[in-house]
């Protein structure tokens, strides 16, 4: 499962292929890095349009699955959308679009230990984005911090292609390369844009071994539910 991502690409590229109305995020930086439970840039649907916001990554646990838990870390990857848990959240109004540049994979290594595997598109296109949905949600996420209320985002997974699949045999997340997806993902029924959690074909990502950098131009309990 997918615990760690990159956003290292522009923000006018973001807005141009998500068909942003409004940017909330103020100066966004690259962030080579996304780690479950940390902020990172999504497109949600707003009353003016779509907005490009900070998010923190990890939708709400199952209640079963924090007893003898004091915090909430928030769960990543979501597999099982036909979950009631999940239904709540897959009207249009809680959808989103998560920007990446690269994601990893963890790669078992022969002495028991992992490293993490990077994908980016075979393309040669910096963005894509992974089929995602978000709440606002009060809860513990860090101790220090106590109850807090945060916007919280996770994406689909789904069959792992080719490619993923040599390293994560199990799933990969949902990514939408295409501008019709972003739509349909965006603006369809439910039933229509869950149509979409399936895997890339094979070919279609490639290994990297590191996040890639694009320089802005001038003219963002973790686990599989």
């Amino acid at each position: 499962m997918c615990n760690l991502y990159s956003m290292t690409s522009n923000p006018q590229a973001i807005r141009g292929m998500a068909k942003v109305h409004e940017d909330r995020t103020g100066n966004l930086q690259p962030l080579p890095e996304i780690y479950p439970n940390t902020l990172a840039p999504i497109v949600r649907n707003g009353e003016n349009g779509r907005e490009l916001i900070m998010a923190r990554w990890g939708m709400p646990t199952p209640p079963g699955y924090l007893k003898g838990h004091k915090v909430d870390r928030g769960v990543t990857n979501i597999r099982n959308p036909a979950s009631t848990w999940w239904k709540r959240w897959e009207d249009k109004q809680h959808r989103c679009l998560v920007p990446l540049t690269a994601f990893s994979e963890p790669k078992r290594l022969s002495d028991g230990k992992s490293r993490p595997m990077w994908f980016a598109r075979s393309d040669g296109e910096p963005l894509a984005v992974f089929a995602g949905i978000w709440c606002r949600w009060t809860s513990v996420r860090k101790l220090a911090d106590g109850e807090t209320t945060d916007d919280l985002f996770g994406f689909l997974t789904t069959e792992a292609n080719h490619e993923v699949g040599l390293v994560h045999p199990k799933a990969m997340p949902v990514i939408l390369t295409h501008p019709e997806e972003l739509d349909v993902w965006m603006n369809t029924p439910t039933a229509e844009a869950l149509e979409l959690q399936r895997s890339l074909p094979d070919g279609t990502l490639t290994h990297v071994e590191a996040p890639r950098s694009f320089a802005f131009k001038s003219d963002a309990t973790t686990g599989e539910r």
